[in-house]
């Protein structure tokens, strides 16, 4: 039979070690995502990285009921910001002269620190993960790029070594994954990534995206090689996945041909390039129309041109490659906006707009356009066009010869930068 005496005492053993260890704070790198640092490794943790990385730091003590309480939730912070932020912590207990120099003097407390220049500062809210997590994810720098319908193909194809990453979302500004992905250390030199809001639907329809969130890679000199991500949305398997095709050695600047050292600029990017239906301009003409094999085919505007269009011009375009692809004829399509390009519009001289002629440009230069009809009563639509390019390629089109051989001039537009 076992004493009172002696009962009482293994009671009183089993209640001081339990209780011991419910006031404990231990950080178990097995179970936690929290980066337990000393004084010693601080300057080489966090002091080091200020320039690229965000971190916070708690400074606990390891037998106080409110560290303890408050592990869980900053170890949610550490998970959520894992690879994406430094979540570290400090004991006081075994550090006191550190945290009185830090002007610590209750625990728990939260010290953020920002990118350089930002003064670190404490922490203020609640002790709770999502206030925390808030904090430290508003300060993860932003280098992603807001694509909007003017800025697109200059994002595209500038830089042209670059793989450019799009994150097509059903938010109105890039999440937290999205600015730590585009400010990581190497990708930020590396790559760019674009945001694309589901409000910007004429980007939405131009990339054919159906869902959201959704991110597409383009790469390739002339952006031509096109993949769509497939994993889960998460900062770690995004990370790797873009990694594959990230050059960690290549800086911002372009080597020119000839080994020149030339730097790749906005000026230089060339839109046209990459677009499906490129707009015939002074800059664009060139690559688009003028040089090369093949006849034009100029859809014309008085004005823009919509993505509806855009789709049924392309839609045309294959149809007709198909049917050429055996008899070693070409087409290349395009637009031209005839409220900018005046002259072109005399030459031209459609009965109405929408409309379209096809250019022959060498040798002599010549062209034939759409008849619309006595009472203008045929439209400028896809079946017009159909008809136009039939007749063409059966030998039964009439083509007028451009006057003196000469081109028109080309309008003088104001060379905007491209906002990147």
């Amino acid at each position: 039979m076992i004493s009172p005496s002696r009962s009482l005492i293994s009671a009183l053993a089993l209640c001081g070690l339990g209780g011991a260890r419910a006031a404990s704070v231990e950080i178990d790198a097995m179970k936690h995502d929290i980066q337990q640092i000393t004084m010693s490794n601080f300057d080489g943790v966090i002091s080091k990285f200020r320039d690229s990385a965000v971190s916070s730091l708690w400074f606990f003590k390891g037998d106080n009921k409110a560290d303890v309480s408050f592990l869980d939730e900053y170890n949610k912070v550490a998970a959520d910001l894992k690879g994406m932020a430094k979540v570290c912590a400090i004991s006081c207990t075994d550090w006191p002269l550190f945290c009185e120099k830090q002007g610590v003097k209750e625990t728990p407390a939260v010290m953020i620190y920002p990118t350089n220049p930002m003064p670190a500062f404490k922490y203020e809210g609640k002790m709770e993960s999502k206030g925390v997590l808030a904090k430290v994810a508003r300060f993860i720098p932003d280098f992603t790029t807001k694509v909007t319908k003017e800025n697109v193909d200059g994002f595209i194809t500038t830089d042209p070594t670059k793989p450019k990453v799009l994150l097509f979302s059903n938010k109105k500004t890039p999440p937290t994954i999205w600015k730590a992905l585009s400010s990581e250390t190497v990708f930020k030199r590396t790559v760019k990534f674009g945001f694309v809001s589901e409000d910007d639907t004429d980007i939405v329809q131009k990339f054919k995206v159906k869902k959201f969130p959704t991110v597409l890679m383009q790469r390739g000199s002339k952006a031509e090689i096109k993949e769509t991500y497939s994993g889960d949305m998460k900062f770690t398997p995004l990370k790797d996945w873009v990694n594959l095709h990230s050059e960690s050695g290549m800086g911002d600047k372009v080597a020119g041909a000839g080994g020149g050292k030339e730097e790749e600029s906005i000026e230089d990017a060339k839109p046209w390039l990459v677009q499906e239906v490129p707009e015939l301009t002074a800059k664009s003409q060139g690559d688009v129309c003028f040089k090369g094999e093949g006849l034009c085919v100029i859809y014309l505007k008085e004005g823009d041109i919509t993505q509806a269009e855009t789709d049924m011009l392309s839609g045309l375009s294959k149809k007709f490659t198909s049917q050429l692809s055996d008899r070693g004829a070409k087409m290349k399509w395009m637009w031209m906006n005839l409220a900018i390009e005046t002259e072109y519009k005399t030459l031209f001289e459609p009965a109405m707009l929408p409309s379209a002629v096809v250019f022959n440009p060498h040798k002599r230069l010549r062209f034939t356009k759409l008849d619309h009809g006595e009472d203008n009563e045929v439209e400028g639509d896809e079946q017009s066009l159909t008809n136009l390019l039939d007749k063409v390629l059966g030998g039964d089109a009439r083509f007028k010869m451009v006057a003196g051989q000469k081109l028109p001039g080309w309008a003088k537009r104001d060379v905007k930068k491209t906002e990147l």
